[in-house]
């Protein structure tokens, strides 16, 4: 009394999963799964539970003498066996109608009489259509008879007469669905039934996980071996804030073109001229330079940065140090260093005398103590040699302190070396308006005002060492400096000049751009605020957050009243942490031809499994499967497959990690540098299951849409 004539896909399914159940002749049982698995299976579209579904099962499969049967693949079983496994899988969802296509037609006569047994005990409560050309059988087992040629009906022994009004248009309220761990289960036992196919055609496919894996672990090692290094050597480098900030210097390593973009020199086209002709520019009308204007306010406010995030602060001043030394021959000279000549020597030290940053701790990690009387200065008055790393010192260096110039010295040789920082009412003769540096250095070596100092260490840099952070020569600690100011502040050269802020006291004439006068006050002691600060971290996590609030200081700040600070560890390590990214990007790319290509043979394979199973196809859709069920089940075998793929590629790529790691230890002396992380593994295998899925989605679609009465009749 139901018209099925506005059936649409999803209702057939649905009606053909719990209405009808099919008896084919040739028994369309699933190869590859057992007897149980081939009767639960149309429960699975039901929703029905697991522990539900086998007691299901088992009961039907008892009622047809199978209960000792379960777990035997078809191909174990009779042909009478067989048409009773297909019988029970007809009658596990309780349809109302069971639709047997010639069951006893590939079975001998004696096999014939229990199947027919059978469907008669199931007919006592269900409808049963069999069609058979065994009239013997129709005429003994049956309640009527229809006798069909060519599809017309030649004979009908119960005429069924239509009563009137009791067609309906209901549809079935009943949804099928395939659960996609249905589907996984189904495709891993088809898998296993080929198992060499299975694991050759995941081999193929791991190969470009093998090869993205390896570029990956190399990248890792690289990247941690980096980060060793910043922690042990560059977390120690300071942030460092200049009195000036050239922009452009941290730009050489970007492309010409936005270098000339960013300086104003966005006009190229008269680069690289063909005439002869040379042209003067200022080089300084297009330079990104900033100047930072180191106030009392922003030294205070570094007193608050916590203290916990730093090692020390360090200030740079720009006082000049006036150094006397006794040479070997028993005179005095000033120390100068080369270039002496320049008309503006007077306004700087010596480059052979500098300041040590204040962090002892930072230096020690980069530099050895040389020699066992050599210790690091702690004291004012207290300053360390800094040879090279074949412990040698320049000869201008030694002439310049006065010191014999011989082929070879030993550290003892040093250790104990005075020289004498001279005061500002020492050093200069007050003449008219101007002050004149004096000539007389033993005068000045020898009055108790100046400060003797003496070599307490001689320092080199370590061969693991990431740069040099001392200048070659002597080094004196910020304590001097602030002994120096201290005293400049009184000298009567620093008074003379706060009171004449317009005229240069050292040359009598007008400042002007390049002589300043904050400048001057410097150099002779009378501005006691730093020209540069140097933060030592005492980590990269801490440099982060001193870098914070650096930044916080430029809240609404006008440009010109910032302080830019630079910070070199992370120039380098972003420099190399780009160049490892670009390495490893370029060689992934190529390790990803492989596993496209890789994909796509999975693709085709996908296809053939399709070819191969388009009669589980048609058996499939008519215990009431519906095409995306179809789909799920092909893209469950992808996924199998792609994860396959994905883990031998990362067993098999471990392995080679073993290898490849004693290479690297025997090249370059470091263990263990290559290695995969656990979520690099875990993303490969989701890559190697995301491509695979992707492949098979066209031989799934084609699956999908086969028609299922094709479908049955495919071999």
């Amino acid at each position: 009394g139901v018209s099925t004539k506005e059936y649409r896909d999803k209702d057939w399914d649905s009606y053909r999963n719990s209405t009808i159940g099919f008896v084919f002749q040739n028994y369309n049982l699933i190869s590859h799964l057992s007897v149980l698995d081939n009767v639960e299976f149309a429960l699975t579209l039901s929703g029905v539970s697991r522990a539900e579904r086998i007691a299901r099962a088992k009961k039907v499969l008892s009622e047809v003498g199978l209960e000792d049967q379960l777990h035997k693949k078809p191909n174990q079983l009779s042909g009478g066996q067989m048409q009773r496994v297909a019988i029970a899988r007809a009658m596990v969802n309780n349809p109302r109608i069971i639709l047997a296509d010639e069951p006893t037609g590939a079975l001998d006569s004696k096999t014939s009489i229990p199947i027919m047994e059978i469907l008669k005990k199931i007919s006592e409560d269900r409808l049963v259509i069999m069609v058979t050309h065994n009239v013997e059988l129709a005429e003994v087992y049956s309640d009527r008879i229809v006798k069909l040629l060519d599809g017309k009906v030649l004979e009908d022994s119960r005429v069924y007469k239509e009563e009137a009004g009791k067609v309906q248009n209901s549809k079935p309220k009943k949804k099928v669905s395939m659960s996609f761990l249905t589907a996984l289960k189904s495709s891993f036992k088809n898998l296993a039934s080929k198992k060499a196919r299975t694991i050759i055609t995941a081999i193929a496919g791991s190969i470009g996980i093998i090869g993205i894996a390896l570029v990956l672990a190399l990248s890792f090692g690289m990247t941690s071996y980096v980060n060793t290094m910043q922690s042990d050597t560059l977390a120690g480098f300071p942030l460092t804030i200049s009195k000036t900030v050239n922009i452009t210097n941290d730009m050489f390593t970007r492309p010409r073109s936005e270098l000339n973009d960013a300086t104003g020199n966005s006009d190229t086209s008269l680069d690289f001229p063909d005439t002869d002709i040379i042209y003067s520019y200022d080089s300084s009308a297009n330079s990104l330079a900033h100047t930072n204007l180191i106030t009392q306010d922003y030294l205070d406010y570094l007193l608050g940065l916590d203290s916990t995030l730093y090692n020390s602060i360090s200030y740079s001043r720009n006082v000049a140090l006036n150094v006397v030394a006794k040479t070997s021959t028993g005179g005095y000279i000033k120390v100068e260093d080369g270039s002496s000549s320049s008309p503006f020597s007077m306004y700087f030290s010596s480059s052979y005398f500098n300041e040590i940053p204040n962090s002892q701790t930072f230096i020690e990690s980069q530099y050895d103590l040389l020699g066992e009387n050599s210790k690091y200065p702690t004291a004012y008055d207290e300053i360390v040699l800094v040879v090279d790393e074949q412990n040698r010192v320049d000869i201008a260096l030694l002439d310049a302190f006065g010191i014999s110039v011989s082929d070879e010295f030993t550290i003892d040789d040093f250790i104990g070396m005075e020289f004498y920082v001279i005061g500002n009412n020492e050093y200069y003769t007050q003449n008219g308006a101007i002050f004149v540096a004096s000539t007389n250095y033993q005068s000045m070596a020898e009055s108790n005002q100046a400060i003797a100092i003496k070599i307490v260490g001689v320092m080199r840099v370590k061969e693991e060492a990431s740069s040099e952070v001392l200048t070659k020569g002597i080094g004196y600690t910020t304590m001097l400096t602030d002994k120096v100011l201290e005293k400049a502040q009184a000298s009567d050269i620093v008074l003379a000049q706060k009171q004449n802020p317009t005229i240069n006291v050292l040359s009598g004439m007008a400042f002007n751009d390049l002589i300043t006068y904050k400048s001057v006050m410097q150099i002779i002691g009378g501005d006691t605020l730093p020209s540069g600060i140097q933060i030592y971290p005492v980590s990269f996590e801490a440099k982060d957050k001193i870098k914070e609030y650096l930044d916080d200081y430029n809240v609404n700040l006008e440009e010109v009243d910032q302080i830019i600070y630079s910070d070199l560890a992370e120039t380098i390590s972003g420099a190399i942490s780009t160049l490892i990214n670009t390495i490893t990007l370029i060689l992934s790319a190529f390790a990803a031809i492989s596993l496209v290509v890789s994909s796509i043979m999975i693709g085709i394979i996908t296809y053939v499994s399709v070819v191969e199973r388009t009669k589980e196809i048609g058996i499939l859709r008519s215990i009431g499967a519906r095409k995306k069920d179809i789909s799920r089940v092909f893209n469950a075998e992808t996924t199998i497959i792609g994860f396959t793929a994905g883990l031998i590629g990362i067993v098999i790529s471990l392995f080679l990690i073993i290898p490849i790691n004693a290479l690297i230890a025997n090249s370059i002396g470091i263990n263990s540098f290559a290695s995969l992380p656990s979520y690099y593994a875990l993303g490969l295998i989701a890559i190697s299951i995301a491509l695979t899925f992707i492949a098979g989605l066209i031989p799934s679609k084609i699956a999908a849409n086969k028609d299922p009465v094709v479908a049955l009749r495919t071999e």
